[in-house]
């Protein structure tokens, strides 16, 4: 097989629980968007090295597929066998910068393509302590969980069993930058979550949390971005309308 799915993420919830070194420290869960997701696929095309196709917002050397090619190459001699052979070509579905994790996705199936391709044998958590070097939310998309519990500054993934949800997205033409969300959070809105807290959050399923909390119960960083972007209030529906990441994606559960 040559063509894989590179799926989407929302978090259902977001808390900020500490800081560790120059990163906050997070509670989360995530699940991933069945229905948005990025194809990859490998091109025969005999390129002679790692040539990405696509349309990406950022040049090739701070691509996070270029990354996780880079962290794998050293590995084995494989890898840039296989690179020599095939492009990587992507389709990309999934908004940009947008709080979906799509750039972390894509390097995360790359990972476990490479792998399994040139047969390196690593398993799922040696590939996640790569993916943390590149991103935050790698490690979750390299265990390929549809839920999990995300913890530390994402390279803690615990698979959470609970029903799928039907996962409707929309992103508005809104581009939230990160670090100032974080700074105004630090700066306004700055507060972290009890261990037991945590604790008894990360035991309640999706939908209870949809049913019972509001935007801003269920992600710390939506009152900066609201601040900052106060034009996000009018894609706001009702009250079971969502937040992922730091933005700017809003989603909701479609009830079968």
């Amino acid at each position: 097989m040559n063509k894989y799915k590179s799926y989407a993420k929302v978090n259902i919830f977001l808390k900020i629980s500490g800081k560790r070194d120059n990163y906050h420290t997070l509670v989360s869960r995530f699940m991933r968007v069945k229905n948005l997701y990025d194809t990859i696929e490998l091109i025969e095309d005999n390129p002679n090295k790692f040539n990405l196709i696509g349309k990406f917002g950022c040049e090739l050397e701070k691509n996070t597929m270029y990354k996780a090619y880079k962290h794998l190459e050293e590995l084995s001699p494989k890898v840039n066998e296989l690179f020599s052979k095939y492009s990587v070509k992507v389709d990309k579905t999934i908004p940009e910068f947008a709080g979906l994790g799509g750039g972390s996705s894509n390097a995360a199936c790359l990972l476990n393509i490479i792998n399994e391709k040139c047969e390196l044998n690593l398993s799922k958590d040696q590939l996640s302590q790569i993916g943390v070097k590149i991103g935050a939310d790698v490690p979750f998309f390299v265990y390929e969980y549809d839920s999990a519990n995300v913890t530390g500054i994402g390279e803690i993934v615990e698979e959470f069993k609970e029903e799928v949800l039907d996962i409707k997205t929309f992103t508005p033409k809104i581009k939230c930058h990160t670090g100032n969300i974080f700074t105004l959070f630090r700066e306004k809105y700055y507060k972290e979550i009890s261990d037991k807290e945590a604790k008894k959050l990360l035991k309640i399923d999706s939908k209870s949390i949809i049913n019972n909390f509001l935007i801003d119960e269920a992600n710390d960083l939506f009152l900066p971005v609201k601040e900052l972007y106060p034009e996000i209030k009018q894609y706001i529906k009702n009250n079971k309308t969502f937040f992922s990441g730091s933005g700017s994606s809003l989603f909701w559960i479609e009830e079968k």
